[in-house]
């Protein structure tokens, strides 16, 4: 395989990035001067080596400590606390202006419920996460796919067997996210909107 189709096969590996749109990031690169392939190197080598994850919500951030801003921050509900999918919805939800509690971060989705789809997913977390803790609400704010639909069912019945007789509420985004959408492309209206509806 020649450099050139290693690395659009290395772009079509990113998400939603086809064989076409891989083939252009590649070809843009080629004509790009020396010091700004240099400089996307740079960029991309300062981020692994910068970047670290939130030992409670698994936020990546930047900045001294184990904890993101996000966590700790004073301010924050900490009797709120919402399960997102991915880093990208966290920063969606984020973005509306309108919840002010914690995060945490799964990982993934349930695929077709196999077992390498499981162990992807950070549900020995989510349990050390949430025991222990006095929250008041935990909302499952999940993609409304067939692969979210299932993973809902599965950190809800995890939740349940934490706490038999749970004394808060599990809730779930309400109707405005279209079905088969995701989080991450919702606009922030419908968002704020599946927010305050939800039940």
């Amino acid at each position: 395989m020649d450099s050139i189709q290693k690395l659009i096969e290395i772009f079509r590996k990113f998400p939603t990035v086809g064989s076409r749109t891989a083939g252009r990031f590649v070809y843009y690169l080629m004509k790009l001067p020396k010091d700004k392939v240099d400089e996307l190197i740079s960029a991309i080598l300062e981020l692994r080596s910068k970047i670290k994850l939130c030992q409670l919500c698994f936020n990546p951030f930047e900045s001294e400590g184990n904890l993101c801003p996000i966590c700790r921050n004073e301010s924050r509900n900490k009797n709120l606390l919402c399960v997102v999918e991915k880093e990208s919805d966290l920063a969606s939800i984020e973005n509306t202006r309108k919840f002010n509690g914690l995060y945490f971060i799964l990982g993934g989705t349930v695929g077709t419920m196999r077992k390498e789809d499981l162990s992807n997913l950070r549900i020995e977390e989510l349990k050390k996460r949430i025991a222990g803790r006095s929250f008041q609400e935990i909302i499952v704010a999940l993609n409304p796919t067939p692969e979210g639909k299932a993973t809902s069912v599965l950190v809800e019945v995890t939740i349940k067997e934490i706490f038999l007789t749970p004394t808060f509420k599990i809730t779930h985004l309400a109707k405005g996210i279209p079905v088969g959408g995701e989080l991450e492309y919702a606009d922030e209206e419908t968002l704020e909107s599946a927010l305050e509806g939800r039940k």
